[in-house]
């Protein structure tokens, strides 16, 4: 199964790769004219020289293939905007999205897993408050809610800087920002996958013993839901790289979804790749382990295969 898997993720990956630098090569403008750097250079001589630099006249598929072996060595290219090497920069920007990632996996985690059992567990009007907060967080778009965290606890409240990052509590807009929609996802898996497992004739067996209530919960249908709500907890968090995009261009954070908007708006070939390939080769490999981890997580899915 792992090697099936492992073979998968290499498909997949090379089919993405193809398509992102598809996506860039068909994409509207002549690189040549971004890196000649102004109107005082855009002549034949000059323009011919820049295109046998970079290779640019070789056929889609020779070019792709160069820019596919550089980049499974590590060598990503070189930023027309930056004049640095992609790595470089990527790797800079790396740990402030990395930790805007996991302030916010923390939040909601914590908070989406306690709302679903209050609700599963409560029922009434909790249940219905819980699932209307979440209906209500889910509809909200990411730049809206920045917004108006930013007017009222940056601008009139002032108890958070609403610009540039460097420690937790300037991650903490940002971080509730990109967490309220993943909060909405797992509170109702939790609440969903507590309710099936209250139903189920271990739970009855457990009630009817005279066990307390509280460790019915806690034991029996809590740890039945673990698993599916471990891993959508997964899948939430692979699929935030790409929602950090938004959030820090937003919040003027120095990561790597804003050196994506800033590439894309500079036409930074090179960087646009780069970054669009680890967003989703991220995403493919957690997506993957958490498949892969699921039997051991799950005993359900274990017996299954």
């Amino acid at each position: 199964m792992a090697v099936r898997k492992l073979a998968g993720l290499v498909a997949t990956l090379l089919a993405t790769s193809f398509v992102i630098f598809g996506a860039s090569y068909a994409a509207p403008g002549d690189p040549v004219t971004f890196l000649a750097g102004g109107k005082e250079n855009l002549t034949p001589e000059y323009l011919a020289a820049i295109r046998a630099q970079y290779h640019l006249d070789d056929p889609f598929l020779v070019q792709y293939a160069r820019w596919l072996g550089d980049a499974v060595t590590g060598d990503l290219g070189r930023s027309m905007q930056y004049n640095d090497q992609v790595f470089d920069l990527m790797l800079a920007r790396l740990p402030s999205t990395l930790g805007l990632v996991a302030y916010a996996s923390v939040l909601f985690v914590v908070f989406g897993v306690a709302l679903g059992v209050l609700a599963a567990v409560r029922g009434g009007r909790a249940d219905s408050a819980v699932v209307a907060g979440t209906t209500l967080a889910t509809s909200v778009p990411s730049f809206v809610t920045a917004a108006v965290l930013i007017s009222l606890f940056g601008v009139q409240l002032g108890w958070f800087p609403v610009m540039g990052g460097g420690s937790l509590w300037h991650l903490t807009l940002p971080a509730v920002t990109l967490a309220l929609g993943a909060l909405a996802i797992i509170s109702r898996v939790t609440r969903q996958a507590m309710v099936e497992q209250r139903e189920l004739d271990h739970v009855t067996v457990a009630r009817a013993s005279g066990l307390a209530e509280r460790l019915i919960v806690t034991r029996h249908v809590l740890r039945g839901a673990l698993g599916p709500i471990v891993t959508m907890c997964g899948l939430v968090t692979a699929g935030m790289l790409a929602g950090t995009v938004v959030v820090e261009t937003a919040f003027s954070l120095n990561g790597i979804g804003s050196l994506l908007v800033k590439a894309i708006n500079t036409h930074d070939f090179p960087v646009t790749q780069a970054v669009m390939l680890f967003m989703v080769a991220a995403y493919i490999v957690v997506t993957t382990l958490v498949e892969l981890l699921q039997p051991l997580i799950d005993p359900r899915v274990r017996r299954r295969a």
